[in-house]
C-alpha cells in the first residue's frame, strides 16, 4: 500500500505572467517636520502602502515547502519565512478562510489588511515545514485534501493522524476532490449526465472521508489543478460549496463564488518584491467578464475577453493586460466612459491552462488593481 504520490498528483507550473513592477515610494518632507516624524514617515514608506478598510481579502495558495525538486509548485523555506515575517511586520491579520468567505458572502466590510493562507494537496512538507512555522505564530490556515491518496497511504502525503494534530492547533481541512483528477475531462463514452454523476460522487466521497476522519469539514472546495468549467462550477455551487481556483488576484465582492481567486506562490513568483505587490493588491471591480466559460476550442482560440468595470480609483489609462507565454497585449477600449474593454491574445493559446492577467495602478501609491481570467485548451483526445 505504501507508494509515491507522483502518480496521483501530476506536477504543473502555476504561472502568473506579467506582474507589474512595483512603483517607487516617495517621501514628503518639510522644514516643520521634526526628526521623529521624519523617521516614522521613512519607516512607513519603505514597509508597505497605507491601506484602509475595504471589501476584499488576499488569499495565498501554496503546495510544497522546501522540496526543491518541484520548483513549479514549491516555495523555498527562506521565501516562506520571509512571507510570514512580512505579514507580521506590516500589520496584516491572518483570518480563517471560512471567515473570509462569510464576510464576502454577506458583503461585510473587512478591516484593513486581511489575508488567508491556503495549501493544496496535503503533502508531507505541510506537516514538517509549514505547520510548525504557522503554529508558532498562532495563525490559521486551510489545507485542501484529495482524500483517496491519503487513504491509500501515499508516502508523499500527510496521514489522518497528522491532520488531527494540526486541527487541534488552528488548521482546517477542506475538499480537493477524492481522486485529484482532471475533473473537466470526460471518460470514454461519458455524456454530461454520467460525467456529472461521477464528479458528484467523487466530491461527496471526499467530504464524507474528511468528516469521518476529522469530525467536520467546511463547505469549501479547491479545484484540482485550478481547472473548472461552467457545468462543474454549477454542480459544485449546487452542492453548497464555495469554490476556489488558481487564477490570481484578491477576492472581492464582485467575484464568483463558484471560483474565487487565489495568488499561487512558488519559487519563481515568491520573491519579496512580488509578494509585497500581491499582498497590497486590490480586486479590480469587474462587473462582467465574458465569456466566463474557461474551456476553449480551436473555433475560439485565441479567445476574446470582454470586461466591464465598476467605479474605482484605478488609473485605467494605465491598464495593462498580459497573456501567459506571450507577454503584454494591447487593450481595446470598446467604451472608455462606460469602462468597458476587450483583450485578445495575439496567437492561439496552447493546450493546457493559460491566463489573461490585467492590472492597473491605484491612486494609492504602490497598490495595483488585479484581475486574472482562466482559459483551458483541452487535449485533442
Amino acid at each position: 500500500m505504501m507508494k509515491t504520490a507522483q502518480a496521483f498528483f501530476s506536477t504543473s507550473a502555476i504561472s502568473s505572467d506579467g506582474f507589474p513592477a512595483r512603483q517607487p515610494m516617495s517621501l514628503m518632507t518639510t522644514r516643520n517636520h521634526c526628526l521623529l516624524s521624519l523617521l516614522i514617515l521613512i519607516v512607513t514608506s519603505v514597509s508597505t502602502p497605507a491601506i484602509g478598510g475595504e471589501r476584499q481579502a488576499v488569499i495565498f495558495m501554496y503546495h510544497h515547502f522546501g522540496v526543491e525538486k518541484y520548483p513549479s509548485t514549491n516555495v523555498r523555506l527562506k521565501q516562506f519565512e520571509a512571507h510570514l515575517d512580512y505579514i507580521a511586520a506590516n500589520g496584516y491579520q491572518v483570518w480563517p478562510l471560512q471567515k473570509v468567505v462569510q464576510y464576502l458572502r454577506n458583503d461585510k466590510p473587512f478591516p484593513a489588511r486581511v489575508v488567508a493562507i491556503t495549501i493544496d494537496d496535503a503533502y508531507t512538507s505541510v506537516y514538517t515545514e509549514a505547520f510548525p512555522r504557522l503554529r508558532a505564530r498562532g495563525w490559521p490556515f486551510t489545507v485542501f485534501v484529495a482524500t483517496d491518496g491519503v487513504d491509500k497511504r501515499y508516502t508523499a502525503l500527510m496521514t489522518w493522524v497528522q491532520m488531527r494534530e494540526m486541527q487541534r492547533h488552528g488548521a482546517s481541512f477542506a475538499n480537493h476532490s477524492a481522486s485529484h483528477g482532471h475533473l473537466i475531462r470526460r471518460q470514454s463514452g461519458e455524456d454530461d449526465t454520467a460525467w456529472l454523476a461521477r464528479l458528484r460522487e467523487d466530491i461527496q466521497r471526499a467530504q464524507r472521508r474528511l468528516k469521518e476522519e476529522l469530525g467536520s469539514a467546511p463547505m469549501l472546495l479547491a479545484y484540482p489543478y485550478g481547472e473548472f468549467n461552467t457545468l462543474l462550477a454549477d454542480l459544485v455551487a449546487g452542492l453548497g460549496y464555495t469554490a476556489f481556483g488558481q487564477q490570481s488576484g484578491p477576492a472581492g465582492p464582485g467575484d464568483d463564488f463558484r471560483a474565487l481567486p487565489r495568488f499561487p506562490l512558488s519559487e519563481r513568483y515568491a520573491d519579496r518584491d512580488g509578494f509585497r505587490t500581491k499582498i497590497a493588491s486590490l480586486a479590480l471591480p469587474v462587473l462582467s467578464a465574458e465569456p466566463w466559460e474557461p474551456v476553449i476550442d480551436d473555433a475560439n482560440n485565441p479567445p476574446r475577453l470582454r470586461v466591464s468595470l465598476g467605479d474605482s480609483d484605478a488609473r485605467l489609462d494605465q491598464l495593462s493586460c498580459f497573456i501567459s507565454g506571450q507577454g503584454r497585449v494591447d487593450v481595446e477600449w470598446e467604451d472608455r466612459a462606460a469602462r468597458r474593454f476587450a483583450v485578445q491574445a495575439a496567437a492561439p493559446l496552447p493546450v493546457g491552462r493559460s491566463r489573461y492577467n490585467c492590472t492597473a495602478p491605484s491612486a494609492q501609491q504602490g497598490r495595483y488593481y488585479w484581475y486574472s481570467h482562466l482559459w483551458i485548451q483541452l487535449p485533442a483526445n
